[in-house]
């Protein structure tokens, strides 16, 4: 029977273990972008009705360190670490060729077809039906996400400032379930970045498609205005760094 929307499950793997955890996202429509009344607002988030046409799943936290250390022991790649911890903390020093060849993993894993999501996918996931900066309203504090907290966003209250990564499951999950989404690590999509808005946001890149991917959510380093829903970064897809991870997603 078809999986209910919002439903968690794992894909098992060759082994008999369990997959990352995936949520169910169904069809719908959304206001992608943010309103020009929207504090920390760039030229780059022009808002525009989309509609997400088909039925997705996506990572219910972002990659662990956990997940990607069982495709690096069966591939005999060595992914660098902070010396913050492993486990159930996000992987960083990630390209966006290497988020790839985990997909690709997964798939050889449990015959599903696992990839990243479309920016579209991903904006449209961690908004969860919410029209504010953040799902769950237009202030941040340090209490609510992962990011540098010696700053703050309207009345959020400032705080610590981690400096580096925490758990993925922390802080409360959006109303469909999904965690840090806001915050912690930056997130790979599998669009190329359009600054307009026109068109690829909904699009998976293609081979021949060329320029930088778009990322989201914000990550650990960044101050308040650039960990909302509408924010936007772009990177050269060959980059590793301490800030950036990923997210799944997974195709119905």
């Amino acid at each position: 029977s078809p999986l209910k929307p919002f439903t968690v499950f794992r894909d098992r793997l060759r082994d008999g273990s369990d997959g990352p955890a995936m949520i169910v996202i169904p069809v719908g429509e959304f206001w992608m972008g943010s309103p020009e009344s929207e504090e920390g607002r760039n030229d780059n988030e022009r808002r525009h009705r989309v509609r997400i046409e088909r039925p997705f799943a996506i990572g219910q936290y972002a990659v662990t360190f956990d997940e990607y250390d069982r495709f690096c022991a069966a591939t005999g790649r060595q992914p660098k670490d902070e010396g913050w911890g492993r486990g159930n903390r996000p992987v960083t020093n990630v390209s966006w060729h290497d988020a790839v060849d985990y997909t690709e993993w997964l798939l050889a894993q449990t015959g599903q077809v696992y990839r990243l999501p479309t920016e579209a996918e991903w904006e449209y996931a961690a908004r969860a039906g919410t029209e504010t900066a953040f799902w769950w309203g237009n202030s941040i504090t340090p209490g609510q996400a992962n990011f540098d907290g010696s700053y703050s966003c309207r009345q959020g209250r400032k705080g610590a400032y981690r400096a580096q990564t925490i758990p993925v499951d922390q802080f409360q999950p959006n109303p469909w379930g999904l965690y840090q989404v806001h915050g912690n690590v930056w997130e790979w999509t599998g669009s190329c970045y359009d600054k307009d808005y026109g068109g690829r946001e909904t699009r998976y890149a293609g081979e021949n498609e060329v320029g930088p991917l778009a990322v989201r959510g914000g990550s650990w380093f960044d101050i308040p205005a650039r960990v909302r829903a509408a924010y936007r970064a772009r990177f050269v897809p060959a980059l590793r760094d301490s800030y950036r991870g990923f997210r799944l997603a997974r195709s119905l």
